[in-house]
């Protein structure tokens, strides 16, 4: 898995170098590339080109391309997350957020900038293929935007009622059925298939970051917890309690792995999703799920 996370961080640093050339301002190259690297686990990306793989990948510029524009708008909304007028975190990744290191405003702007790239670095490969560039941007376009993107999940929290599971999956499980969905489209295969893979897995990494807000270690993580109570958040855990979460969490990767369909690299792809997910679950809670 290392050697992938070091192609998708190879690819992502090749994205910014477009972006900040020239005569671009300064500090808002700098904050762009703050919320890029060093970067977290880079789940979403390594699950676009593990859909790839299965699906018997033979050339990678497309998946990677792929990947790299999940990815930087997933950082991208985790830059808007932290503002003060969301979630005002002070720490992402370890490290002082980007608004507390570069202001709201650059922050905003960051942000922005980062949803813009994604969508150029995909376009570059246009020439590559086509099709299945346009059908990536497509998917991307859906996973962010309205009625059922992660915009809309975020806007959830501005309601006075949330549905508990139409919030999860807009703003978490909707990047994953996008990254699932991308990497079937990058190499020219049938998307449908891979859409409950991805929201099934979107789904579980959210009830799991619930259960990290109440029992994770905030060092280990790189941010804070206990942030859903502190700002009256919905949350599988306020809903279900911390075994109901934890059974929730296992159902929910059970039916990803079943929901994989036939392919090269089914086998493999079942085998890697099932232990992968075993790292999405606290340390102090890793007993309750087998």
């Amino acid at each position: 898995m290392s050697d992938v996370k070091t192609r998708i961080d190879q690819t992502l640093a090749i994205a910014l170098k477009h972006a900040q050339g020239g005569d671009c301002p300064p500090r808002l190259a700098e904050a762009v590339e703050y919320a890029v690297f060093p970067g977290g686990a880079r789940v979403r990306p390594q699950l676009c080109l593990a859909v790839a793989g299965a699906c018997g990948a033979r050339d990678s510029r497309v998946p990677l391309a792929a990947a790299a524009a999940i990815e930087l708008m997933h950082c991208a909304s985790l830059v808007h997350d932290d503002l003060p007028c969301f979630d005002n975190a002070p720490i992402r990744r370890g490290k002082p957020s980007v608004h507390a290191t570069y202001g709201e405003r650059l922050a905003v702007l960051a942000g922005d900038a980062l949803i813009v790239l994604a969508f150029e670095t995909l376009v570059r490969e246009i020439e590559t293929a086509p099709k299945a560039v346009t059908e990536c941007l497509r998917i991307l376009g859906r996973g962010v935007g309205m009625p059922h993107g992660i915009s809309a999940g975020q806007a959830w929290e501005c309601e006075p009622q949330v549905p508990l599971r139409e919030y999860h999956q807009a703003k978490t499980g909707a990047l994953f059925a996008a990254a699932s969905m991308a990497g079937a489209a990058a190499v020219g295969e049938d998307i449908e298939p891979w859409r409950d893979l991805g929201q099934r897995l979107g789904e579980a990494y959210q009830v799991a970051d619930d259960l990290q807000d109440v029992a994770g270690n905030a060092e280990k993580l790189g941010k804070p917890i206990a942030q859903d109570v502190r700002l009256g958040r919905p949350s599988a855990v306020s809903s279900d309690g911390i075994r109901g979460a934890t059974e929730k969490l296992q159902r929910l990767v059970t039916l990803a792995v079943e929901s994989i369909p036939d392919c090269p690299g089914a086998t493999e792809l079942r085998l890697l999703i099932a232990l992968e997910a075993k790292r999405f679950v606290p340390e102090s809670l890793a007993q309750h799920v087998a």
